[in-house]
């Protein structure tokens, strides 16, 4: 594993973003990418007119379904290195967050995410790492830097999730997008997120409950838990 001390200057320059391709080998890919194809069958189609269209998995599924995804994302020398890479004691999301750990599959023509933050409703900072599974498609994550920053100018960053690539930075500073498939693309982002506080207020629970359950996993999967 490259040592996140060499990482720390890049990602505090390029307002906490990082982007290390073949930060996992093939060897260590292979089982993701396996459990992700195995939890096709439970994507959750979503389509919200201006916002985005793609397909989800839930935490939910993965703890049930994906045993090394899910050991990833909770694996404590994984959480250490990105602690040291952020300056911030990370924590996983409560086991009740369906977005703690989630698979986003980018599969039909139109497929995307228009230019959003990774609104953190926890009391704290939340940090989004996303892993890349499956990159036959076009479509490219693109980053705009220094976005909120009226003392600079906008910096953009492209990136192709190809198989092992990792891509960290702060869900509250990075304006991104993704953008839109072709027809007979194949797309999937293991998507990993971390906060420094797991507190979350009612009425931010309540709207985040909204959040995932229109535009994410479904109202059925929250309610029986991915069951």
């Amino acid at each position: 594993m490259i040592d996140a001390a060499t990482l720390v200057p890049t990602f505090r320059a390029q307002d906490e973003l990082a982007v290390v391709s073949h930060f996992l080998d093939d060897g260590q890919v292979a089982p993701l990418v396996a459990e992700a194809n195995a939890l096709r069958a439970r994507i959750n189609r979503n389509y919200v007119p201006g916002i985005k269209k793609g397909g989800s998995v839930s935490s939910f599924d993965i703890a049930k379904h994906a045993p090394q995804v899910h050991s990833l994302y909770r694996s404590p020398e994984f959480i250490a290195w990105l602690s040291a890479l952020t300056g911030e004691a990370l924590l996983t999301c409560p086991d009740t967050d369906p977005h703690a750990c989630a698979l986003y599959y980018y599969t039909e023509a139109g497929d995307h995410i228009a230019y959003h933050y990774d609104t953190s409703f926890y009391r704290g900072k939340r940090f989004t790492v996303l892993v890349g599974l499956v990159q036959h498609s076009a479509s490219d994550l693109v980053c705009q830097l220094y976005h909120r920053d009226k003392g600079r100018d906008t910096v953009e960053v492209r990136v192709k999730t190809e198989p092992g690539t990792l891509v960290v930075f702060n869900g509250d500073k990075l304006w991104h997008c993704v953008t839109p498939c072709a027809a007979g693309d194949d797309r999937v982002v293991l998507s990993l997120e971390y906060v420094t506080d797991r507190r979350m207020g009612a009425v931010q629970r309540v709207i985040s409950n909204v959040k995932d359950a229109v535009a994410y996993f479904g109202i059925r999967s929250l309610l029986r838990g991915g069951r």
